[in-house]
């Protein structure tokens, strides 16, 4: 199915969203990767107040996506490439991971699932995400796209639902067509369903799920 764009935001309207968003947004890629962290814990965080309770590598995963969502409404008018993706992974897989901000050059395991995800070439990669972003689809099925590809293709070592998440926000943000943001209410479903696009590699579920439920914005 085509994915319409939900929303037709200004420039200003889209900012000012992604403004208010955006510590919702760290959130849910904090539970995207079941880190046990509330987000009154996650939004006391990023107002820079120490939380006790929360461990330090869930501080340092906050902390990192706080600096990517930063980077994103900073270049908002740069155009998507590989290296802006890469820039994107580099802020959420800080200290996470063998290495941040490259493709990773060896193989990675899924919990949960038998799939293995090819090494990534660059080349290829690159072209897939021009395919994406070039296709004669609205913004919204941009992103759509762009995120179910980054979450199965684990183009990184570590934040790849993160950074893949941040990228389709990018790509919404500057269309103005809102913002995708998994709350707690659809989480559990997020997960089933992200497991069986592992599995089978047939992302139209996925992607309906998240454009009836994840994609929010400002009705004028």
């Amino acid at each position: 199915m085509a994915f319409t764009d939900k929303y037709q935001l200004t420039p200003e309207q889209s900012l000012f969203l992604a403004k208010k968003k955006w510590d919702e947004n760290v959130y849910c890629g904090m539970k995207m990767e079941n880190r046990a962290v509330t987000f009154p814990q996650t939004k006391t965080i990023l107002n820079g107040v120490n939380v006790p309770t929360v461990q330090l590598d869930d501080i340092q995963a906050i902390l990192n996506m706080r600096d990517a969502w930063k980077h994103l409404l900073n270049t908002i008018n740069e155009p998507v490439t590989l290296e802006y993706m890469c820039k994107l992974n580099e802020y959420i897989a800080r200290n996470e991971a063998l290495e941040w901000g490259k493709l990773r050059t060896g193989t990675v395991c899924i919990s949960g699932t038998d799939y293995m995800p090819p090494i990534p070439q660059q080349e290829q990669t690159k072209k897939e995400l021009e395919e994406i972003l070039t296709a004669d689809t609205t913004a919204t099925e941009k992103a759509l796209n762009a995120f179910v590809w980054g979450a199965r293709g684990q183009f990184f070592w570590d934040g790849n639902k993160r950074t893949s998440l941040t990228l389709a926000n990018k790509i919404l943000v500057e269309a103005g067509a809102g913002i995708l943001t998994v709350t707690d209410k659809y989480m559990e479903q997020f997960n089933v369903l992200l497991l069986d696009y592992y599995n089978t590699g047939t992302s139209d579920t996925m992607k309906l799920f998240l454009y009836e439920n994840a994609i929010q914005g400002i009705n004028i």
